[in-house]
Formats: structure tokens, sequence, C-alpha cells
């Protein structure tokens, strides 16, 4: 009986492999984040959005969902994530660097039992 799966060198299994490893920097990244804005305190959170709120020129107080969104943004701007290109070769070269830091999620966004 043949062997049905894409030949490791085939076109489909790049494209296989690729969704895989930015579906898994997705994840790496979520989680870097949101360690990040879960060490925030109610305060921090506050001041990240207020300072953001301003910055934009809104009057007023956000909603609580806003200024999360805003503290997130905030926590973007000042954090180092490497590019997607340099975190895969990265990953490719020594997976166990970055697997403690991804949650797992991306195994929602792609299917690999491959009969969807």
């Amino acid at each position: 009986m043949a062997d049905s799966r894409p030949d490791a060198s085939s076109p489909e299994h790049a494209s296989v492999r690729e969704a895989v490893l930015r579906a898994k920097y997705l994840d790496y990244c979520s989680a870097q984040i949101a360690e990040r804005l879960l060490s925030l305190s109610p305060d921090e959170v506050y001041v990240l959005a207020e300072r953001s709120h301003r910055r934009d020129g809104a009057h007023g107080s956000p909603s609580y969902d806003r200024m999360v969104q805003m503290a997130t943004e905030g926590i973007v701007r000042r954090m180092t994530i490497p590019e997607f290109e340099l975190w895969a070769e990265e990953y490719v070269r020594n997976p166990a660097i970055y697997e403690p830091d991804i949650l797992g999620f991306w195994e929602d966004e792609i299917d690999l039992r491959g009969d969807a």
C-alpha cells in the first residue's frame, strides 16, 4: 500500500510546514504579550492606557476593554519580538528554546490530521 503523505521536499509539505511555523509563531508572540500584560497591576494597565488615550487626543475615560486593548498595544510597542523569519530559523535549529513558551493554541489553527 502506497504512502499518501506528501514527500518532505514537496511544495505541499513546505506549505504545511510554513503554516505550522506561522501558527506556532503567533502562539509564541501571544504568550509573550499575555505574560507581560498579566504581570501588570490594574494601576499599571490604567497608566499605560491613559498615556495612549492622551497621546491619541481622546477625551473622557475609555472603557475597561479599550483600556486593556491600549495597554496591550503599549506593551507590544515596548517589546522586542523577533521577526517571523528569524524566529522560524531559530525554532527549526532548536525548538526546545521556544517550546516552553508555546501554549498550544496553534493546534486549533492547523488541522494536522489531513482529513479536513
